[in-house]
């Protein structure tokens, strides 16, 4: 449990490429909220990563995914960020 505590406490951020925007995330929000709150909507539909509507590209990070739709090489450059996560770090966004 000690090792779920010193991950909670740590500094999650998702940047923006295109302008450099920096959006600090808790573990227990969303990707897809907290851009939201920053002004930044993509489209969602299921919310549960089955549907591909809000399918992102990153650049870098360290992702956590938890869709059932892309594929171990489309892991590597998309993400769903209604269902995915950090897993630590910053998240670079192709937005």
């Amino acid at each position: 449990m000690n090792k779920i505590s010193s991950v909670d406490s740590e500094e999650l951020v998702i940047e923006i490429q295109s302008n450099g925007q920096k959006i600090s995330v808790t573990r227990a929000e969303s990707l897809i909220d907290a851009l939201a709150r920053s002004g930044i909507d993509i489209p969602t539909s299921c919310q549960s990563g089955l549907c591909g509507t809000c399918k992102t590209r990153y650049i870098s990070g360290d992702v956590e995914h938890g869709d059932c739709i892309l594929s171990d090489d489309e892991h590597q450059e998309f993400l769903t960020p209604c269902i995915s996560h950090i897993k630590s770090g910053t998240l670079v966004l192709d937005l």
